[in-house]
């Protein structure tokens, strides 16, 4: 179990300059981010561990 959720604010660990981004779904190991400066994205969690942002 990855433990992300929509809404929660991550990292993507090998794109820092895509800034933070928040969660907007999850359906399996696929989640859809809103990255600051990348827009919408989809990450798959089998491959990448996103890292969770401090509120």
């Amino acid at each position: 179990m990855h433990g992300i959720e929509p809404g929660m604010r991550v990292l993507h660990p090998q794109r820092p300059e895509w800034g933070v981004g928040q969660v907007q779904s999850v359906v399996g190991d696929r989640v859809t981010v809103n990255f600051e400066h990348a827009g919408k994205l989809l990450v798959n969690l089998a491959v990448i561990a996103l890292e969770q942002v401090e509120a």
